[in-house]
């Protein structure tokens, strides 16, 4: 009985999208919202907020359902992009804090990459790994 049951719910999923990070964020989102939406006295607010989580949540189970996984995967690519450009930043300056006693951090004039380098004083003659470009760094 189990085991069909099983078997029954693999052929749901089967070809269908499921859950990716866009989907994780709507969940969140969803979440955000209804503990707002408790304490939120204002009715008309909370009408506005009942009505984008049920946006929200037919939303969420479109993109989990959908047979269409190119698509899915296509909206959830522009997602990470544009998500990786806003936590990128966070990133590096994380990394500088932890990094700050051994290496320094500089841009290269030419594509602007954020480069590591180790802390030792003088000049010296860096290369970027991503254009290749030689240009001068005082430390």
């Amino acid at each position: 009985m189990l085991y069909r049951l099983q078997c029954a719910w693999r052929r749901f999923w089967s070809g269908r999208y499921g859950f990716d990070t866009l989907h994780w964020l709507i969940l969140i989102l969803l979440l955000g919202m209804t503990v707002v939406r408790v304490f939120a006295i204002p009715v008309p607010l909370q009408i506005i907020l009942a009505v984008c989580s049920w946006l929200l949540f037919f939303w969420g189970v479109f993109r989990a359902l959908s047979r269409n996984t190119y698509r899915r995967a296509a909206e959830n690519h522009v997602f990470v992009r544009i998500l990786r450009g806003f936590t990128g930043f966070f990133v590096l300056q994380r990394n500088r804090i932890r990094d700050r006693k051994t290496h320094v951090y500089r841009r290269c004039p030419a594509c602007h990459a954020a480069l590591r380098l180790p802390r030792i004083a003088g000049s010296h003659t860096v290369v970027c790994p991503r254009c290749q470009q030689r240009f001068d760094v005082h430390i």
